[in-house]
């Protein structure tokens, strides 16, 4: 078998930090197993970024460029991956926990005749084997598991781990890889993607995130969370509750069937906590909730709770980070 590798996502030239703090994971597991690391980036006109990964803990970083790479889909990313896996046998294969990075795990495990380990939150060697632990039943059990086959495929949430220091003098091996694909082969095909609105901060990266639900009251009531999120230079985050109410978009949605999260504090306004909403909040380090109804049952789950009008609360919040020079914008 032949080390470990990472998948690097990548969207439009940048790597997010979860992808990074997924390298820095592989680099315990090589370091902890006296292997190496093998990042693999795939687009088109990447090339660029390898010496970025080389010097962020990869000792070998594989490129793969077509032109049907360019947007991620999953039928040409299996096409050009697969291949050089069963090639290069390694013995786990790392994907960070994004939309993506779960979808082309899923695949591979399939494609590869092994088992996907997802969301990964603690990682270690024993007896020989790579054993991860990840939640399930929405984060009330916590299930410590090995994968018998390999490779391993594991994708490894946001947050979780700590995002590796890079080091411009580390040295690596650069591969250029050909990629044979025929683009007509594919039944998908990317027509447009939505953009984020600029200086936005990602649910996925924030390290404070304020969060929104039916307690504001309407599309209007979110004006006092987003100050607020722009003081603290923070993320928006909101139930699903009001997203299907058309008061803020989906992309804002936290819970089983919008975002899991993994700030360091949340701010629930307004926000009742149903279980749909919790289990988006499982790897949040401290709650911060602020609700009208003491039997709100998001109090059960918060370390610290105001029972007052979010409307009250919230800008006196935000005047007093800016009255004391804290407010990032």
């Amino acid at each position: 078998m032949s080390g470990i590798w990472v998948w690097l996502e990548q969207f439009q030239g940048k790597i997010p930090s979860v992808a990074w703090e997924t390298l820095g994971v592989a680099r315990r597991l090589a370091d902890a197993q006296g292997t190496a690391v093998t990042a693999v980036l795939m687009g088109d006109g990447i090339a660029a970024l390898a010496e970025e990964a080389i010097a962020m803990g990869a000792d070998e970083v594989r490129v793969m460029e077509h032109a049907a790479l360019a947007d991620f889909r999953l039928e040409p990313y299996l096409a050009a991956f697969v291949p050089h896996i069963r090639e290069g046998a390694p013995q786990a294969v790392l994907l960070p926990s994004t939309a993506r990075g779960r979808e082309l795990a899923g695949g591979l495990a399939a494609e590869l005749g092994t088992a996907a380990l997802v969301d990964v939150i603690e990682v270690s060697v024993e007896d020989q084997r790579i054993t991860a632990v990840r939640p399930i039943y929405e984060g009330k059990l916590f299930a410590r598991t090995y994968v018998e086959r390999t490779p391993a495929i594991l994708t490894v949430r946001g947050r979780a781990f700590p995002r590796p220091d890079p080091d411009p003098n580390r040295k690596g091996e650069i591969r250029s890889v050909a990629v044979a694909l025929d683009p007509s082969a594919f039944p998908t095909q990317v027509l447009e993607w939505i953009q984020e609105a600029e200086g936005e901060i990602s649910l996925n990266e924030a390290r404070i995130v304020v969060g929104g639900g039916r307690g504001v009251g309407s599309p209007e009531g979110f004006e006092p969370l987003r100050e607020l999120a722009r003081a603290l230079g923070a993320a928006l985050g909101a139930t699903r509750a009001v997203v299907d109410a058309g008061w803020i978009p989906y992309k804002y949605q936290v819970g089983q069937t919008g975002k899991t999260i993994s700030p360091d504090l949340y701010i629930a306004c307004g926000v009742s906590g149903a279980i749909q909403h919790l289990s988006g909040l499982r790897g949040v380090k401290v709650i911060v909730a602020i609700n009208k109804d003491p039997e709100a049952p998001i109090f059960k789950v918060a370390r610290y709770g105001v029972v007052d009008d979010l409307f009250k609360i919230v800008p006196a919040l935000t005047a007093e980070l800016r009255r004391r020079g804290l407010a990032r914008g």
